[in-house]
């Protein structure tokens, strides 16, 4: 079957139906990395947005029930050169397109994706329609002049929990099946704006009891838990628009340890006094370079973020730029040892992606200790 991918600008791809069949819009992006499918398609950060591979071959170590980063699919579609139908791995369980389909999501293959990443990467990010179902592209321009697209929007309330839990459960070794659970020594709070998975497996295994409330929570709400430090997680669309969380975070400052990853860095930024900024195709991948500017040392890192803050416009505190993407020099970390916050624009916790950032989590862990404070 057929399937047809329609940009903004009136740019069109023509290709063939994978996944399940429908009509989604969003806005078409790029990643670069080589594997991880499928935690990238379960980030909860991928919210409303179609995902161009640019590796051609996705899919052929299939999928798994231990690969998820969250509840269910966040992607609105899939975009790849070549989808495998014969996956072999020991893992497997499902091919993609099976995965797919079984997850209500749409995907096209068979497209020059090298040309559609060049697209993006001259014309910037847009939005777009995929539909495998309906090939009037009237009718697709129609329906895509209504999608509002992300800027200005809080689509955090889409992919928030709407309840508090309590997470136990550490980093699992894939061979061995050992978990790293040790006793906890901090009580810590992460507030979910669209967590991923395996930070809550990261905070267990360094010695965190972990308690995950929704992105609606008030300080009042998570100083009643006296947690030892606050964890502001990752999550989709622009952050300028979640206003609740920004002034949460403005009113636990100075009181505790608060570590952010992501749009939690943005939301921390936007907090202390920042503003915040679209990039022109945002930074997607497994593979970014990123230089901590306080050892020097350069990490590969794991991202997903299509906003950035400025650095410029912070004004009446002394907050330092920790990190740098070497790509494009653009800040990837900020801390301020004064108010015991610190945060990184990149993903840490990876899946997928290189394990570099991970001392981070450790770093987290020491601002906790009473000595630290």
């Amino acid at each position: 079957m057929k399937a047809i991918l329609l940009l903004e600008d009136g740019t069109q791809f023509e290709g063939g139906a994978f996944g399940a069949r429908g009509i989604r819009c969003g806005e078409v992006v790029f990643n670069t990395a080589m594997t991880g499918y499928q935690e990238i398609l379960t980030d909860p950060s991928y919210h409303e947005q179609i995902i161009t591979m640019t590796y051609p071959l996705i899919g052929n170590y299939g999928t798994n029930g231990d690969d998820w980063e969250s509840r269910k699919i966040f992607a609105a579609g899939f975009i790849v050169k070549e989808a495998c139908p014969y996956p072999s791995n020991w893992r497997n369980t499902r091919s993609l397109d099976g995965y797919l389909a079984d997850n209500g999501v749409v995907g096209i293959s068979g497209i020059d994706t090298r040309k559609l990443v060049r697209h993006i990467r001259t014309q910037g990010a847009m939005r777009g329609i995929l539909s495998s179902v309906e090939s009037d592209v009237r009718r697709l321009r129609d329906r895509l002049d209504h999608y509002p697209g992300l800027v200005g929007r809080d689509i955090v309330r889409d992919v928030t929990i709407d309840r508090v839990y309590a997470w136990d459960k550490g980093v699992v070794d894939a061979i061995s099946g050992q978990e790293a659970r040790p006793t906890p020594r901090f009580k810590v709070v992460a507030i979910d704006y669209g967590m991923k998975t395996n930070i809550l497996r990261l905070l267990r295994s360094h010695g965190c009891e972990v308690t995950v409330v929704p992105a609606s929570a008030t300080a009042a709400e998570v100083l009643a838990r006296k947690p030892d430090g606050v964890f502001l997680s990752n999550g989709p669309g622009d952050p300028a628009a979640v206003e609740y969380a920004i002034q949460t975070i403005r009113d636990l400052l100075g009181k505790l340890p608060i570590f952010g990853i992501c749009l939690g860095h943005q939301l921390l930024g936007l907090a202390l006094g920042a503003k915040t900024y679209k990039l022109k195709f945002g930074h997607r991948g497994a593979n970014h370079p990123v230089k901590n500017l306080r050892t020097g040392a350069i990490e590969i890192t794991s991202q997903n973020h299509g906003f950035c803050v400025d650095m410029d416009s912070i004004q009446g505190r002394t907050i330092e730029l920790t990190h740098l993407n070497l790509n494009d020099q653009t800040p990837e970390g900020i801390r301020s040892d004064e108010l015991r916050a610190f945060s990184v624009q990149y993903h840490p916790e990876a899946s997928p992606g290189p394990h570099d950032s991970q001392y981070l989590f450790e770093e987290f862990a020491r601002l906790m200790k009473p000595d630290a404070n």
